[in-house]
């Protein structure tokens, strides 16, 4: 397990400069056979990488003594011995770090407890190295932000091309991977911030189905849609660190049936499980540029090789009346939500309601709003609560028409076993004056709404840029999807690794076609 690690540094030795190969020599020279020896190189790559894409908030001070802690116990090794990860700094890990959702309202917020998932990452004996960077406050706080910063973290890199975005709100927790800096960390998704850094960065992300992995003691934004999901090198690391954090939770009652929907997650990997799956192609999803839908042709040519059916799908009725009815939904349960999480943070933490933090914000108006605002949370504070007719109404509308209606009828038409699309276009550049140009989590919106399953995994690039091809399913259909991303990866072998360019304009091909014709 530890052995593929030192394959992996190598890998992205080749493509890091000069200055940065030093922290994959470390581990590439280093015989690591124990929790420790993976955590000092974890730690080394870390110090050397991450200044170029501030993916890290902050490394755990105990993680060393942490690792020494589970080499000394007698007994097997658990499935996740030797994994270094490093969790979004919305979920809280017993030590001394806060847990700041990006926000300096929350600096003071060091619990010292573990979320129940967090444990489960104990147990499976991971190392939890540290938090990373993320869209503060998950991006709920302005639908003018940047996605990848935060008043804490600053802005996080793509580290394919330093001026590009790297997607949010599990913003760090992708570049870290992407860079090489682990191989596995975990995000949350509330609609794409799994998945869109995920494939912007390059990498493997699962958004699991509502319910399956606990979300207490995570900050929320949505009882409806919160989850939180591996971000990883490659599907078969998904599957392991699924199947280490996935289970019941007495603490959060929309896990309750998550112990009997458990599958054997790395079981399902088998190079032919393609094999007679009916894929449904999202026609009406594509379209983002031409150089992207050309990708996606490759990668289902890709699909039908591997004996996939493939069965077009050119629309969805009402698709567009989702994002209106979620929005009430999402700023509903945020401010019921927060107000609830808020009350159990340690007395240092004055900003106790979400109205608080609205002050805060303003009080500190230089850091925290001085590249755009908090309308969203001013929108939130407004909402009526979880017994709002209006609220009631648009929660039932748009879980009907991305479930029932949507995801569940375009799988039951024609007898699909899963939805493929482009997850996302390549990563635009990060913008200071007018914000993401591009925002949501395109077709996998229609998941996150229903609460269902969300796979994407490397499909290419674009211009030097990583694309993700999305794969979608039913409630509960992790394995299935699972395998079928495995299958296409190792049979197209599409993930690109990043350079660390200072963009992709200044380099060939592109550089030359961007001067004027020599005469």
């Amino acid at each position: 397990m530890i052995g593929t690690r030192i394959l992996l540094t190598l890998a992205l030795a080749a493509f890091l400069p000069a200055a940065d190969r030093n922290a994959s020599q470390i581990l590439a020279q280093t015989a690591a056979h124990t929790a420790e020896t993976a955590t000092k190189a974890a730690i080394a790559r870390v110090h050397t990488i991450d200044p170029r894409i501030h993916a890290v908030i902050a490394l755990d001070p105990t993680a060393l003594d942490q690792a020494r802690a589970i080499d000394g116990k007698g007994g097997p090794r658990g499935p996740l011995y030797g994994y270094a990860i490093l969790l979004k700094d919305n979920i809280e890990a017993d030590g001394p770090l806060p847990t700041t959702a990006g926000s300096m309202a929350l600096l003071d917020s060091v619990t010292h407890r573990d979320a129940p998932m967090v444990a489960r990452l104990r147990v499976a004996g991971a190392v939890i190295l540290g938090k990373t960077n993320l869209s503060e406050w998950a991006n709920i706080r302005s639908n003018a932000s940047i996605s990848g910063w935060s008043a804490v973290g600053g802005q996080t890199r793509n580290p394919f091309a330093l001026d590009r975005d790297p997607c949010g709100s599990s913003s760090g927790s992708a570049a870290a991977v992407a860079a090489g800096e682990v191989e596995a960390a975990i995000g949350t998704e509330t609609d794409g911030s799994i998945t869109c850094p995920a494939a912007l960065n390059g990498v493997v992300g699962l958004k699991p189905t509502v319910g399956l992995v606990s979300r207490s003691r995570i900050v929320p934004i949505s009882a409806s849609q919160d989850t939180a999901g591996p971000i990883t090198t490659d599907v078969a690391t998904a599957a392991r660190v699924l199947k280490a954090i996935a289970g019941s939770d007495h603490d959060d009652p929309a896990t309750k049936d998550a112990d009997s929907h458990i599958a054997d997650y790395l079981a399902a990997l088998k190079p032919d499980a393609l094999k007679g799956a009916r894929i449904g192609v999202l026609r009406f999803a594509t379209g983002w540029s031409a150089a992207t839908d050309k990708v996606f042709e490759q990668a289902l040519a890709v699909l039908k090789a591997q004996g996939a059916t493939l069965v077009d799908i050119t629309e969805l009725k009402d698709r567009d009346k989702i994002g209106e009815a979620e929005g009430l939904v999402l700023n509903t349960e945020f401010k019921v939500g927060l107000n609830a999480y808020l009350a159990t943070t340690p007395p240092a933490v004055k900003s106790r309601t979400l109205a608080d933090l609205i002050a805060f914000n303003q009080a500190h108006a230089d850091r925290e709003l001085g590249l755009f605002g908090q309308e969203t949370f001013i929108k939130a504070e407004a909402t009526k609560g979880l017994d709002d007719a209006d609220y009631k109404k648009a929660r039932a509308l748009s879980l009907r028409l991305a479930g029932p209606d949507g995801i569940d009828a375009l799988l039951a038409k024609d007898h699909l076993d899963a939805l493929v699309c482009p997850t996302m276009p390549p990563a635009w550049k990060i913008d200071a004056a007018n914000g993401d140009q591009i925002g949501g989590g395109g077709a996998g919106g229609l998941a996150a709404v229903a609460g269902y399953p969300h796979l994407t995994v490397p499909m290419g690039a674009v211009m030097g840029l990583p694309v993700g091809l999305s794969i979608m399913g039913p409630a509960w259909s992790e394995a299935r999807l699972l395998g079928f991303g495995f299958a296409y990866e190792q049979a197209a072998k599409a993930r690109v690794m990043p350079q660390f360019l200072p963009n992709i304009e200044g380099e060939a091909p592109i550089a030359p076609l961007l001067e004027p014709l020599r005469r």
